[in-house]
């Protein structure tokens, strides 16, 4: 069974920085991408961003895009989302999720297998 672990969220203030890290287990796929959503209270989860494993492609939200970089790190079976210049309108729940057999930049919530339990991400004005 795939298991996602988030670690990483906190408290910041406009324009500081956070590193959030999700660790994947229990499957044996080559082939796969590490996507993150955020989801704030009352609304829709949102793509924000997605690493693919094999090729290192990523693709984001115009929303994050230029301040937020996925990658990864193939020793620890990590992925990292770095956010850097961060707004109060990035205050969310952040969710790592993995997308089984596929090696491009999934968007939609749908074509996720397994999900993580979240990390609050909270960027204060």
């Amino acid at each position: 069974q795939v298991q996602l672990a988030e670690s990483g969220g906190g408290l910041v203030q406009a324009g500081g920085s956070l590193r959030l890290s999700c660790a994947a287990s229990g499957h044996g796929w080559s082939e796969y991408a590490m996507g993150w959503f955020r989801q704030a209270p009352g609304k829709n989860r949102e793509f924000v961003g997605v690493i693919s494993w094999a090729g290192g492609n990523t693709a984001y939200a115009d929303s994050v895009k230029g301040r937020f970089t996925a990658s990864r790190d193939r020793v620890k079976n990590t992925v990292y989302l770095q956010m850097n210049n961060l707004k109060p309108e990035d205050t969310a729940v952040y969710y790592c999720a993995i997308s089984l057999g596929v090696d491009g930049t999934p968007r939609y919530p749908g074509e996720y297998n397994s999900w993580g339990r979240g990390t609050q991400v909270t960027v204060s004005s």
